[in-house]
């Protein structure tokens, strides 16, 4: 009899067991999406959503149509690697091992990453894509990494699935040969084997590879960081926008055609996405990593911050204050704006909201931005917002903001020496930060100093 009861029972739990798993997936498909879109040394007005009248960039201004757009969106920092941390972790970067940009690419000794030690994004950390994969989601990183590539600091040991692009912090579009000083360093790697496709323009490539990660998981809910390297130089673009900018200043028509080209790209993949019928089923989050460059490489400019004071590797407005959006169309608000003051760190515990997927065990920074998404009259998160790079910090409370040893590379109007150890600015008041209000308010400088951390230089 018990033979009979087993012979009957087994079949009846092979049944329910696939039933479970059939609806696991049936409800791990009806979550949505997820593609963050990172661009790179992108100015803080450098779109047409955000008011720059040179610019061709129907794409990003479509996103800013199809939702939400943020105009005091903070990055994590002023430069690539550290603002990559915490849009990841929901962490301050000096916390989980990105203080400061990350290591060159691997030698050309190496052919696969899995040999290799060094620095990089703190190992175990958890990121966005561990968040996702533990929920069932397919993960994948398609662009620039810069945060190690030693082991447990490549994009495979950090929570994604697949992985294409490169491991520095700039490549040459073309040969895909690390962009900075010699010896000459070949960069590309999928799945952390080293790839060559010589002649193959970076960017083209991105799409491809997403397109194809796309399809092939049209099953499952994804989650994409599309980490572009535009416009970061050397400034590339396509030879019709380099025609169409020809008149424009230099270095401005460099830049120009970049960011153009830049928009073209996600302009495809947003049209990939209409095509698969998967647009309305995805969430598009969109962020510059910091401001536009200075620097020698860059043509000393071509970006710009607009009425902000400062660009890349400053802690003025123009090197953290940045575009920043999110698209979801008939889940979220379409075509508005929102000025509550936000941070990269905010990504991870909004998009853990919006998709309904648990947070990790760990002690965030960043806070959820559901509600200012939702309504523009939700007060921002943050009391107090912290930034590091160096000597150089800030601290804003409301709308003051303290800065210790600020960096003004991109201002023609350089700091008078007393505005070079501590500057007060009141940024609703003076967003272009133009007058220094420590002497003027000591007692606002020191209540400020007492909130930073004590590993914050004095």
């Amino acid at each position: 009899m018990m033979k009979r009861f087993a012979m009957g029972i087994f079949p009846a739990l092979i049944l329910f067991m696939f039933g479970v798993a059939g609806a696991v997936r049936a409800a791990d498909a009806a979550k949505p999406n997820v593609i963050f879109i990172m661009t790179d040394d992108q100015g803080s007005v450098d779109a047409g959503c955000y008011g720059s009248k040179d610019l061709v960039t129907p794409a990003m201004d479509k996103l800013a149509a199809q939702g939400v757009r943020f105009t005091q969106f903070y990055s994590g920092a002023p430069v690539c690697s550290p603002s990559r941390a915490a849009l990841l972790t929901g962490r301050y970067p000096w916390l989980v091992g990105m203080p400061n940009n990350g290591p060159g690419p691997p030698s050309e000794a190496a052919d696969q990453l899995d040999t290799l030690t060094g620095a990089g994004l703190t190992a175990g950390e958890t990121t966005l894509a561990d968040m996702f994969r533990a929920a069932g989601y397919a993960t994948a990183h398609i662009g620039k990494w810069h945060l190690g590539s030693g082991q447990g600091h490549k994009p495979l040991d950090h929570g994604f699935d697949y992985s294409f692009g490169f491991m520095g912090g700039c490549i040459d579009n073309y040969t895909h040969f690390f962009y900075w000083d010699g010896p000459n360093r070949h960069d590309l790697w999928e799945n952390n084997k080293r790839v060559y496709m010589p002649g193959r323009f970076f960017p083209d490539l991105m799409v491809e590879k997403a397109e194809a990660f796309i399809g092939g998981h049209r099953d499952r809910p994804f989650f994409m960081y599309f980490a572009m390297n535009m416009p970061h130089y050397p400034y590339q673009g396509d030879t019709n926008w380099i025609r169409y900018y020809h008149n424009s200043p230099y270095p401005r028509n460099l830049y120009a055609a970049f960011i153009s080209t830049l928009d073209d790209r996600i302009g495809r993949l947003m049209k990939y996405l209409d095509d698969s019928g998967l647009r309305d089923n995805t969430i598009i989050v969109f962020q510059s990593d910091n401001g536009h460059s200075v620097e020698e490489r860059a043509h000393r400019g071509g970006g710009s911050s607009g009425p902000y004071r400062g660009a890349k590797f400053s802690l003025f407005e123009g090197g953290i204050r940045l575009p920043a959006m999110i698209s979801w169309p008939g889940h979220l608000p379409e075509g508005q704006v929102r000025t509550q003051v936000a941070h990269g760190c905010d990504w991870m515990p909004t998009l853990a909201g919006l998709c309904g997927v648990p947070l990790p065990n760990a002690k965030l920074n960043g806070e959820s931005l559901v509600p200012v998404i939702n309504s523009a009259e939700a007060p921002s998160p943050h009391d107090v917002l912290l930034w590091r790079l160096g000597d150089q910090w800030a601290i804003r409370q409301g709308p003051w903001k303290l800065l210790h040893k600020p960096n003004d590379d991109a201002d023609v109007r350089k700091l008078a020496d007393d505005d070079k150890v501590w500057f007060l600015a009141n940024v609703d008041d003076d967003p272009g930060e133009q007058t220094n209000l420590a002497n003027s308010h000591p007692e606002i400088v020191e209540r400020l100093r007492k909130l930073a951390p004590p590993e914050f230089p004095q």
